[in-house]
Formats: C-alpha cells, sequence, structure tokens
C-alpha cells in the first residue's frame, strides 16, 4: 500500500512540469524535476514534500510576489484544461505559496487566496493572515462567507474556526469568538451541506471555550429549518456529551421516568483483539413521550495507569409511553494505529440523557 506522502511521485511532477511549459515555454523541466528529487527527498513525510515543492516551484517563477501569483493563476486555469482534478490534495503547495511569500503583501494575496481556494482549499493559508491582520482579516473572511462560490463561502467557515484542527493557532478567535458569529449567521442556511457542516464544526469549536455563546445560538436558530437544526445539533455534540444541563434541557432530554437496569458487562474479560459485549435494558415509565440519548464511557487504562474517558453514543430517539427496549453493543478492541491499548483494569458506564450511570469493570489482556 502505498503512502500518503506518495502522491508527490515521478508522475505527479511530470504532469505539473509539463503543465508549467504550457504557460511558459522556456520552464526547465529537466532542472525542475532535479531540484524536487534532491538528496533526502525520498525521507520527507507529505508536509515536508509539499513545502519542498513550494520551495523549488519558488526558483522557477518571476521574483515579484504578483508576478508569481499571476503564474499560479496561469497553471491553475491550464490545469483546469487538463482536468487535472480540482480539490487534489497534491495541490496544497499553491495554498502554501501563499503563506510562505505573501504575508507581506496583503492584497495581492487575499486576491489569491479568493482564487486559489476554489481549485484547492486555503483554509490553512488564511491563518498567518488571521494572526498578523486580525480585524481587517475578519472582516474580509465575512465579505467572502458572502461570496458566489461555496468553496470560498467554506473557507470563511472554515478558515475563521477557533479550533481548526491541525493549523496554526490564532489564540485571539479561540479568546473572543465574536468576530467569527456574522460569518456563522451568513452561512446557517447555505444551500451547500459542506459548508453546514464546518458552521457546525465551528460552533463545536466555540462550545470548548464558551458554550453560553453556542446555547443562545442554538435556542436563536431553533425551528428555522431542517438544516438549521441539524447544523445545531453537529455543533453542540460537545456539550452533548459532556451531559451539560442546559442543551439537555433544550433538546427536551430529561432522565426523569425512565428505567435503566439490567446492565450487564457479557465479556468481563477481553484479550486485545477481540470486543467487549455488554447489554441494558430501557423502558420510558411516563404517561407521555420522552426523548431518550444512550451513551456509553469507555475508561480506557493509560499508559501511566490513570483512566481516559471515550464517549460512544448508542440512539437518540423517541419512546412512547411504557416502551421498553434491550439493546446490546459490542465495543472493539482491535488493534489500531489511532489508540494504543493497554492490558489491565478498565470500566465503562452508561450515560442515560447525559447523566451518568455507575460503572463496571472488565479486565483488558
Amino acid at each position: 500500500m502505498s503512502l500518503l506522502k506518495d502522491i508527490y511521485s515521478v508522475p505527479f511532477y511530470n504532469k505539473l512540469a509539463d503543465s508549467l511549459i504550457q504557460i511558459n515555454p522556456e520552464f526547465n523541466k529537466p532542472q525542475f524535476i532535479k531540484q524536487i528529487y534532491a538528496e533526502g527527498f525520498e525521507f520527507m513525510e507529505l508536509k515536508q514534500r509539499m513545502h519542498h515543492t513550494t520551495l523549488v516551484i519558488h526558483k522557477f517563477l518571476p521574483a515579484g510576489y504578483p508576478e508569481a501569483i499571476h503564474q499560479l493563476f496561469l497553471l491553475i486555469h491550464q490545469l483546469r484544461k487538463e482536468d487535472a482534478g480540482e480539490d487534489k490534495l497534491a495541490y496544497i503547495f499553491l495554498p502554501d505559496y501563499i503563506e510562505t511569500y505573501g504575508l507581506e503583501d496583503y492584497e495581492t494575496s487575499i486576491k489569491a487566496i479568493e482564487f486559489v481556494t476554489q481549485f484547492i482549499s486555503c483554509e490553512f493559508a488564511v491563518r498567518p493572515f488571521l494572526a498578523r491582520y486580525g480585524e481587517q482579516m475578519m472582516k474580509q473572511m465575512e465579505k467572502w462567507s458572502l461570496h458566489e462560490s461555496h468553496k470560498v463561502r467554506r473557507l470563511a467557515s472554515e478558515g475563521s474556526r477557533s479550533r481548526l484542527p491541525w493549523a496554526m493557532a490564532v489564540p485571539g478567535l479561540k479568546k473572543d469568538p465574536s468576530a467569527i458569529l456574522p460569518i456563522l449567521e451568513n452561512l446557517k442556511n447555505d444551500p451547500s451541506e459542506w459548508v453546514r457542516k464546518s458552521v457546525a464544526n465551528s460552533l463545536n469549536d466555540i462550545s470548548k471555550d464558551h458554550p453560553e455563546i453556542v446555547i443562545a445560538i442554538a435556542s436563536r436558530w431553533k425551528g428555522l429549518g431542517k438544516e438549521t437544526d441539524a447544523i445545531i445539533k453537529h455543533g453542540c455534540r460537545s456539550l452533548l456529551k459532556q451531559g451539560h444541563t442546559q442543551i439537555l434541557a433544550h433538546y427536551g432530554l430529561e432522565s426523569t421516568q425512565i428505567e435503566l437496569k439490567d446492565f450487564q458487562i457479557l465479556t468481563p474479560e477481553v484479550v486485545i483483539g477481540d470486543s467487549l459485549e455488554f447489554t441494558i435494558a430501557v423502558k420510558n415509565t411516563a404517561s407521555m413521550v420522552q426523548k431518550i440519548r444512550l451513551e456509553y464511557a469507555v475508561y480506557y487504562k493509560r499508559l501511566n495507569g490513570t483512566p481516559s474517558k471515550k464517549v460512544f453514543k448508542i440512539s437518540e430517539r423517541d419512546y412512547q409511553p411504557a416502551e421498553h427496549a434491550v439493546i446490546g453493543r459490542k465495543q472493539s478492541f482491535k488493534i489500531i494505529t489511532t489508540r494504543k491499548f493497554y492490558t489491565g483494569h478498565h470500566q465503562l458506564s452508561i450515560i442515560l440523557n447525559g447523566e451518568e450511570k455507575e460503572p463496571k469493570d472488565f479486565e483488558l489482556k
């Protein structure tokens, strides 16, 4: 199986060089390929190869930044003509070029970001500009939230996230997300699901530092439409997992007149590679319909012996009066790259409408 970094391959660079020749017949393809495959290239990881591509292509573009950006615009037009694949990960060197060489030329870079993000997302490239230009950049992001292209509108939301994963941190947005809110307001009814998902992720980021802001938005947006309700639900997912009282009340998730019993761990000893199995029974004892959200928490043992809690959703639905259900689940302990398992004492608990019940023990061997 090829590695992700291998998207930067001989065929990719040959095609890229041929495209560059189309916009500049004097482009020196042999020298370009030679400099790309400089000593140590094979040991570079994905991000290193991406940035290396930026540094090498810079040597073959005009010295002036605006002129170089014009050449990259022509390159994108050529790649589109060749149907080279928009949003193709290998082209992330294009936003990286703006981030690397354009921070001192705000006006040119803003035009570049708006154009390039419609070919390959510039969500990471905007972060240094947000850190440097602050309020000016956020006003630009707000303008972009009204852009005709859904890719630019999505950049406005995704690029301004207070906790954008794998991106440069912008502490000011985390401390005070008020500048983000007009962007989210503009996009709450966006026709693009891709954009709406970004809005939800931005709300979820904000909820981790300012839950009261997101709860207020949830109340204000409630009932505006099916899509907006879905944004709020996804944007409040961390608050729901935390059992935040106000958001549970917002969704009518009360834990009274609900009977939870027969919680059993069927496999009290689990071998790494197998699955933990458990069952529970739940019943609505009220005389009216109740929404019941069921989750379970696994307390994984860390290397130092302390527990690490991870919450998993079972279901969330309406239960009719006197309705009951017996539910069984399996939790895999198959070896994966994103989590290392440690043998020894573990625990599992059931969470009913945000209220966590007494955990039960099991052993991982």
